[in-house]
């Protein structure tokens, strides 16, 4: 009987084993579902709440997300401008200028970094608020709503910064007034006008358009400083043209001197034209620079014809001094041509010419201009006989005295260019 009762109650125990098992292993993912369940539900609760651990692993999601509620992000079609289908919304623009950053006259651009900030008002993003007067949010949330599509016109290149975050700031106050600023660094057109160069003042503008077809213009007087164009090129010129009247006052023997020095002049002219062109656009009409640059180079050059003048004319005069009078035999032509490679009276001992024998023709001419001097009255007291001079014996009279030349120039050359500086700079100053 004990053992019919023991076998019973083993076959009662090998019934249940498995029943509690199979109990035991569905209890835990019941209690897993439902904790997902219940974490589901408390996103879509009112008033927002979000679950603790969430919270705890994305705090700034988490806020982002209580913004957009706040704002009613998501109950708004922002693709939309506000109150679409009735009358504009005006929009307040201003511009701060941090920095001009650089002026090309080669590329007629000017670059500058500023803030552009907008103002409008969106109703759509009023909210409630008694403590704060307005919320301040960044990149992320200008994303996701409607913002003026203002642009630059002439921009050539323009950039949002980034470092360390995209400098951009949106500020909502709880009626909807929204203000909006962004940094930007903007390359833009200029279109210059270099006749006055570098005696200028360019006026450049920078254009803001939107798609309501409304533009605004924002103006930037320029004015060049001339200081540096002074030290860099009217200086230096000046100087040229002033080293080459040195040569007025070597020996117009010195060939190989005066010679050198006007091509060193010319020569260094050249390299300042050259200099000054090749930082400046290539423009079809001329400049203020351009005028005193080629001016100077006139002077310069002249210089240059005026000894190639003495010097062809001293040759002319000796030369005809030798033929017309008689050279010795002791006389070494080497030794003459050897400093500058022309004869010079003062080197020769020219004899006097011969007197013209007595003969019958002689005496006739002597009588005739003895009666023709005695026929005339002698001039009264208090008058004064003068001789007109005609403009070709002016020049004759230069040519046989070359020397005159240099004397001329030492006076003229720089009265003239003190002239012509008086008259640049009363223009273009």
């Amino acid at each position: 009987m004990n053992l019919v009762l023991l076998a019973f109650r083993l076959m009662c125990l090998a019934w249940l084993w498995p029943v509690t098992l199979l109990n035991g292993s569905h209890q835990p993912n019941k209690r897993r579902h439902k904790d997902v369940y219940l974490g589901e539900n408390s996103k879509n609760q009112h008033g927002g709440r979000i679950d603790f651990k969430m919270k705890k692993s994305d705090s700034t999601k988490s806020l982002l997300i209580k913004s957009e509620q706040l704002l009613r992000i998501e109950d708004h079609d922002f693709a939309m401008r506000p109150g679409f289908g009735g009358a504009a919304i005006p929009v307040g623009i201003d511009v701060q200028v941090e920095s001009i950053d650089s002026i090309s006259e080669v590329n007629m651009d000017f670059t500058m970094t500023l803030y552009l900030r907008h103002y409008w008002q969106d109703d759509r993003l009023a909210f409630p608020s008694s403590s704060n007067r307005s919320r301040t949010f960044d990149a992320r949330l200008v994303k996701k709503i409607w913002v003026p599509d203002v642009f630059f016109v002439h921009s050539k290149r323009s950039f949002i910064h980034d470092t360390t975050m995209e400098n951009i700031m949106l500020r909502v106050y709880p009626d909807g007034n929204i203000l909006y600023s962004v940094r930007i660094t903007v390359t833009a057109l200029c279109a210059m006008d270099f006749s006055s160069f570098p005696l200028d003042t360019q006026k450049c503008s920078l254009e803001l358009e939107s798609c309501w077809y409304n533009r605004l213009y924002i103006n930037f007087i320029l004015r060049r400083h001339i200081f540096f164009f002074m030290l860099q090129t009217y200086f230096p010129t000046m100087l040229m043209v002033m080293l080459s009247w040195v040569s007025f006052w070597i020996d117009r023997r010195a060939v190989p001197a005066r010679v050198s020095l006007g091509i060193t002049t010319v020569l260094t002219m050249s390299t300042i034209i050259t200099g000054v062109s090749a930082s400046m656009p290539q423009v079809s009409y001329v400049k203020a620079v351009d005028i005193y640059l080629w001016a100077s180079f006139l002077f310069v050059f002249l210089s240059v014809i005026e000894y190639a003048a003495v010097n062809y004319f001293t040759t002319v005069e000796e030369m005809k001094k030798l033929k017309g009078g008689k050279i010795p035999a002791d006389f070494n032509a080497t030794q003459t041509m050897a400093f500058d490679g022309c004869y010079h009276d003062n080197d020769i001992a020219l004899t006097p010419f011969p007197e013209l024998p007595n003969t019958p023709n002689t005496e006739r001419r002597r009588t005739a201009t003895s009666r023709n001097s005695a026929a005339e009255p002698p001039p009264t007291e208090g008058t004064r006989l003068r001789r007109k001079k005609s403009i070709k014996h002016n020049l004759s009279f230069i040519m046989s005295n070359s020397y005159m030349i240099d004397s001329y120039s030492r006076v003229i050359f720089p009265m003239t260019y003190l002239l012509f500086n008086i008259i640049y700079w009363s223009l273009y100053s």
